[in-house]
């Protein structure tokens, strides 16, 4: 007798799809209350494509600082 796989509660996935996205930004330092928003849009655009819950999204903000990111041959620290 076979088993039908095991269903994800939260998009009908099987156990062997991603179902629990991480989002990663790479940017420079910005004040807590942006970072707060960038978060909420990016999960809200998640739950909207993906029909999966907030619960299921993690965002991760890298922040690099200026003396650490370059753009165009140079630091963005001497721009």
């Amino acid at each position: 007798m076979a088993t039908e796989p095991h269903r994800n509660r939260w998009c009908g996935a099987t156990n062997e799809e991603h179902t629990m996205p991480i989002v990663t930004i790479q940017q420079g330092p910005r004040d807590i209350e942006l970072k707060r928003d960038l978060v909420a849009r990016v999960t809200d655009a998640f739950v909207d494509a993906l029909h999966i819950p907030a619960e299921a999204v993690q965002v991760w903000i890298h922040e690099v600082p200026a003396d650490s990111w370059g753009v165009a041959g140079k630091l963005t620290a001497d721009k």
